[in-house]
């Protein structure tokens, strides 16, 4: 019989070791997925160091020191600056002041004074040729420039001029007449700009303009002759019982209104005359210049 060849049994490795299940594996890859998600939401984290901040040298530090410090100049323009602005604000104050406030001012004392001078003439209290320096005592119309002014014994500026009233020429060596007298010069003087500014517009004036003053007795028109629209204010002759300049020939009775000139200055004085025309007891009503 024929002989059969037998096999021997294999000498490989042995059976494999089981390996995870599927449950096992899906768990592992979730909880894989779930780190790399939120590392990659959360991006790469910033490279720590522990190196601490350089401290500045000596020389660094007075560089930053100077570069961080106003130089003189800057300083010194900032305070020009602020130095002209308060000069600014200070000046637009003091010209609202003397532009505005101070002909405020001039018409309340001017309205007190002519409302105490009526009191006196309806009073008849009043010896028309005494009269107190600074007291108010005539009122004085001027039509075509719509002035009424008060009229007060001198010319002090702080008891007359400034408080917006025209004052009468009635002391010393500067002393002239009253509307009353029979011969001579009344004379006044008033402010042409601030305080009232009464006399601002008397340039305006032309010959044969009417010029009124009213005492306790008697209205007295006068129309205006000449002017003399700027001399010296030493020159007092102007203010004389016969004004030179005025082309007044002799004696009469006569007006002098005086004012500074040019306007805003008192360089010079602006001089205006007049002549006497009517004299009208105020019992017999105002004269026509007053009515018309």
């Amino acid at each position: 019989m024929a002989l059969r060849t037998v096999e021997e049994p294999s000498q490989g490795p042995g059976p494999a070791a089981p390996g995870p299940g599927r449950a096992e594996r899906r768990k592992a890859a979730r909880r894989k997925g779930g780190r790399g998600g939120a590392a990659a939401a959360a991006g790469p984290e910033p490279a720590a160091t522990d190196e601490p901040a350089r401290p500045l040298s000596r020389v660094e530090a007075r560089r930053a020191a100077r570069a961080a410090k106003e130089s003189p100049g800057v300083v010194l323009s900032r305070a020009v600056g602020e130095l002209f602005i308060t000069f600014g604000v200070v000046m637009l104050l003091f010209v609202t002041y003397q532009l505005w406030w101070t002909n405020v001012r001039a018409g309340q004392e001017t309205d007190q004074a002519k409302q105490d001078i009526e009191n006196s003439f309806n009073q008849g209290d009043k010896d028309p040729g005494a009269f107190e320096p600074g007291k108010g005592f005539a009122i004085m119309y001027i039509p075509k420039l719509d002035v009424v002014v008060p009229v007060a014994e001198g010319i002090s500026k702080t008891k007359v001029l400034d408080k917006g009233m025209v004052g009468h020429y009635g002391e010393g060596e500067l002393k002239t007449a009253m509307p009353a007298d029979k011969q001579g010069n009344f004379a006044v003087a008033g402010h042409r700009n601030t305080h009232g500014e009464p006399f601002r517009y008397i340039n305006q004036l032309e010959p044969g303009d009417p010029i009124v003053v009213e005492t306790r007795d008697a209205y007295y028109t006068y129309e205006m002759a000449s002017i003399l629209p700027q001399t010296s204010p030493s020159n007092v002759s102007v203010i004389d019982p016969v004004p030179r300049g005025s082309g007044f020939k002799g004696p009469g009775r006569y007006i002098t209104l005086t004012t500074c000139t040019p306007e805003f200055t008192s360089t010079y004085r602006m001089i205006v005359w007049g002549k006497l025309v009517e004299e009208r007891p105020r019992d017999k009503g105002k004269p026509d210049a007053l009515v018309g």
